[in-house]
């Protein structure tokens, strides 16, 4: 299963990138994450990427697309992915496209996971994360077993700097102006598949997995 989603910040596209990847035995493939290995390895592409972020211009889509590709050539993503974080533009998805096809391994669906401006701000502003982990809380809709502590090990949480109302809501903003032409995007594809996901996690993951559910039925 080869898997884009998209969402606003806090529509708990994490939280469902790791549902996601247990269902299918699938990596979740971050190009931020991408980004940072190569440059602090010194491989030939971060060389290139770090020659772009010393000037303080941003690293061009298709250094950032090969990547990705590097990536997916490791025997865990053989039966497929989900990228998360990774196109937020027009340009990028043109990029990735066009890269996925030339090695005959398109996407199977997008999904778009989809909540109101006034949820998206309650959770961005109650987020906590393992530093270790990675994994995700929050006070009020997923709290650890002992506050500000790890579950898994036992790490103490840390919000993030930017996780304040009027950063939340100026994030908000410059997604819809720049990420969310990819919705538009992507349903000219027929690969869109919108979720809601104003409820619990587990409701949200259970209507995500019946929507790939019914589009692979409707291929079939």
């Amino acid at each position: 299963m080869r898997l884009v989603l998209l969402g606003p910040p806090g529509a708990g596209k994490g939280t469902q990138a790791q549902v996601l990847c247990e269902r299918f035995g699938i990596p979740q493939i971050s190009t931020g994450d991408i980004l940072r290995e190569h440059v602090q390895e010194g491989t030939p592409l971060g060389i290139r990427a770090r020659a772009f972020m010393d000037r303080g211009e941003y690293v061009p889509d298709e250094v950032v697309v090969e990547m990705v590709m590097d990536r997916l050539e490791e025997p865990d993503a053989e039966k497929g992915f989900v990228l998360d974080g990774f196109p937020r533009t027009v340009p990028q998805a043109e990029a990735l496209e066009r890269a996925l096809a030339a090695r005959g391994r398109p996407l199977d669906a997008v999904l778009c996971f989809a909540v109101a401006d006034v949820t998206a701000i309650a959770r961005l502003t109650g987020r906590y994360t393992c530093p270790t982990c990675k994994r995700t809380y929050h006070r009020e809709f997923s709290p650890p077993a002992v506050d500000l502590v790890c579950d898994l090990d036992g790490t103490e949480l840390v919000r993030r700097s930017d996780d304040d109302d009027l950063t939340a809501k100026r994030r908000l903003a410059v997604y819809r102006e720049q990420t969310a032409p990819l919705e538009q995007f992507y349903r000219e594809r027929g690969l869109l598949l919108e979720i809601d996901a104003e409820a619990p996690k587990d409701e949200v993951a259970g209507r995500a997995e019946a929507a790939l559910e019914e589009l692979l039925e409707r291929r079939a």
